[in-house]
């Protein structure tokens, strides 16, 4: 039973009736006898206190108040079968697929979170798949992975922001033989030098805000940074970079994972920090990805408390 003492099977039939508009039909799918659905809509109306749907021997249609009712209705009743089908899921375990999909290099917290996961949960079986630099959302939109690291920001209202880690300060990939190899290896690189530097940047559906953090085309003081090639991939990227078509901001991470002899990483001293986070569709919300979700803050949060420790120490 729920609130006012209405019961379950009551609304559920009214709402196959409202979709059928027809007794025989609705019974059919209730696996009940019309008769059963005459009463069970009866006692639906008594408790209300008005009629709900109006029956002749031509046709069957729902009152004012029954279209009213049932566009209120439906919302409800969607959210609770749906945490009846949860709760089911969950008695059952955490049995089934977790599809995770990745921005950055996999590594640190990412790799032990994912580590203790299948030790915990070894029914789950887990995948992996690299996403594109040009789509950082897509994979998730379109089902393809479950949940994806990627690279801040993230403004989408359909997709929820788990956790957030790895913050970093921005690197800027150049090749060796490029002016301001030097200067950068000095430590004084800032903000205000991309304006002589064309950034390389992602092409495709990425929104632009996102691409306008990965590749700014103005300096915190106002002047305008050339515009690079267009990628879709980070190793398109680094290829252009080591041939001295432009440069690019990257992660830390990103720089340490992926060094070369032909490309230099130079952090950028007053850019706003990097920093990945995990996001999965608002309206597909799993167990098994809100364990993950928690086992990736936990990580994250012990190796923040470490670095605070080391910078004290320091």
């Amino acid at each position: 039973m729920v609130g006012g003492g209405l019961e379950i099977r009551e609304l559920e039939c009214f709402l196959v009736v409202a979709e059928e508009l027809h007794f025989g039909r609705a019974s059919e799918r209730l696996y009940v006898s019309q008769s059963r659905v005459s009463q069970l809509i009866a006692a639906l109306e008594r408790r209300v206190g008005a009629r709900l749907v109006e029956r002749t021997s031509r046709r069957v249609a729902l009152t004012p108040l029954g279209v009213d009712f049932r566009a209120a209705l439906v919302p409800a009743y969607g959210a609770l079968r749906a945490a009846v089908e949860e709760a089911r899921a969950a008695a059952r375990g955490m049995a089934g697929r977790l599809r995770i999909g990745f921005q950055a290099p996999w590594v640190g917290a990412l790799m032990e979170t994912v580590t203790d996961f299948q030790d915990r949960f070894p029914e789950v079986e887990v995948e992996l798949a690299e996403l594109p630099l040009s789509d950082p959302f897509g994979a998730v939109r379109r089902g393809e992975v479950d949940t994806a690291v990627v690279m801040l920001p993230v403004l989408e209202k359909d997709l929820v922001l788990g956790p957030v880690f790895s913050r970093q300060r921005h690197r800027l990939a150049l090749s060796v033989r490029h002016p301001l190899a030097g200067v950068g290896a000095a430590g004084k690189l800032t903000a205000e030098d991309l304006a002589t530097v064309p950034l390389i940047s992602a092409a495709g559906p990425a929104p632009e805000y996102w691409r306008e953090v990965q590749a700014p085309t103005r300096t915190p003081g106002g002047r305008p940074v050339p515009r690079g090639p267009v990628v879709r991939t980070l190793q398109e990227g680094l290829s252009l970079t080591a041939a001295g078509r432009g440069g690019m901001l990257l992660c830390g991470t990103t720089g340490e994972y992926h060094r070369r002899d032909d490309i230099v990483y130079l952090p950028v001293g007053d850019l706003p920090a990097s920093a990945l986070g995990l996001v999965w569709r608002r309206d597909h919300e799993t167990a098994r990805i809100r364990e993950f979700a928690r086992g990736l803050a936990e990580r994250a949060g012990r190796a923040r408390r470490v670095e605070g420790v080391e910078r004290m120490a320091g």
